[in-house]
């Protein structure tokens, strides 16, 4: 943890290193996909020489899809960074923690149950099921003793997330009209991202992140320990809450959009905090960039290595997510932040 109000060392070129990664991930994802485009085409597109062209009618869905996995990322990043400063816990994730899955169960059962088909109804039931997930997730992980510990809440998580997995596939097996309409779903994608979805999600990331940069001071005071951060005239439990209010609502909000994406906000927040600290004033932002490169970079390799086709975003984050999470569950340093 940074203890000092300076920026972190090599803070300038690393935040110069992530936006030239975003800049390339941006250029990539409107350059290639089922038809390659090539820069003058881009350009071309951008400019609106050519607005009845076919090159400009794909590039106009592919500058949707980069915007949408863009702020999809920035949300996971953010949330991953709220949620392990909350807990104090640097495997926990919204994937590991069950609440991506919590979220995706209230849509599907909104679906199959009440027969809702809107996107603004979806996010309502994604944001419940994500806070009713995760208040029970910390409720179990604090039961017993010793509290919330970080093993606890990991394996808490990973219950509760394998018991709701098995209620959606129970839920979806037998209504075949809720399987096919979310079968793509589930596994996470930015493809079907519209401007209506678009726009629907950009209100709430933007107040998560506004309350996750308020609360970022007060987060890193009671990085301490409470009775510290109580010296210091921080509300711990007032900041906990909003802050993991912020977190529940970024990753809900996202996971009704795009689907349950797993590994962003573990992997985005690891790379940030291995090369800057764990200063929440920078860690935050810098991890909202590093998800947003991420995922937009993930999606490009899965329209790569599957074309004509394309390999769903969740799956491409899981495969390299993954292994992050078993080298992080091996190392002793993982007890606590």
């Amino acid at each position: 943890m940074v203890r000092s109000r300076h920026m972190p060392k090599h803070f300038a070129p690393v935040l110069a290193a992530t936006l030239a990664l975003l800049f390339i991930s941006v250029a990539a994802s409107l350059m290639f996909g089922a038809r390659s485009l090539t820069p003058q085409e881009v350009l071309d597109g951008l400019m609106m020489r050519d607005p009845g062209s076919y090159e400009a009618s794909v590039l106009q869905k592919r500058v949707i899809r980069t915007l949408f996995g863009l702020i999809c990322g920035a949300a996971l990043g953010t949330a991953g960074v709220l949620l392990q400063a909350v807990t104090r816990n640097p495997l926990a994730d919204p994937s590991i923690l069950g609440i991506n899955m919590g979220a995706a169960l209230f849509v599907v059962c909104g679906i199959a149950f009440f027969q809702i088909s809107s996107a603004h109804q979806f996010i309502w039931l994604a944001l419940a099921g994500a806070l009713l997930t995760a208040v029970f997730v910390f409720g179990i992980g604090s039961a017993g003793r010793g509290g919330a510990t970080p093993l606890k809440l990991v394996l808490a998580g990973a219950a509760t997330s394998a018991a709701l997995t098995s209620l959606v596939t129970a839920v979806m097996i037998p209504r075949a009209f809720v399987m096919n309409h979310f079968r793509y779903w589930q596994v996470g994608s930015v493809g079907a991202g519209t401007w209506e979805s678009l726009l629907l999600l950009l209100p709430f990331f933007l107040a998560g992140l506004a309350a996750a940069v308020m609360t970022a001071p007060a987060l890193n005071a009671m990085a301490f320990g409470d009775e510290a951060a109580s010296g210091l005239g921080v509300k711990t439990g007032t900041m906990r809450m909003a802050a993991a209010f912020a977190g529940v609502i970024l990753c809900g909000a996202t996971t009704a959009v795009a689907g349950p994406i797993a590994f962003v906000g573990l992997l985005a927040t690891h790379v940030i905090r291995m090369i800057l600290g764990a200063d929440n004033r920078f860690l935050i932002p810098m991890s909202a960039l590093a998800g947003a490169v991420i995922l937009t970079a993930s999606d490009v390799i899965g329209r790569l290595i599957a074309r004509p086709g394309e390999l769903e975003v969740g799956i491409v984050t899981a495969f390299v997510g993954a292994p992050l999470l078993i080298i992080l569950a091996m190392k002793a340093k993982v007890r606590s932040l």
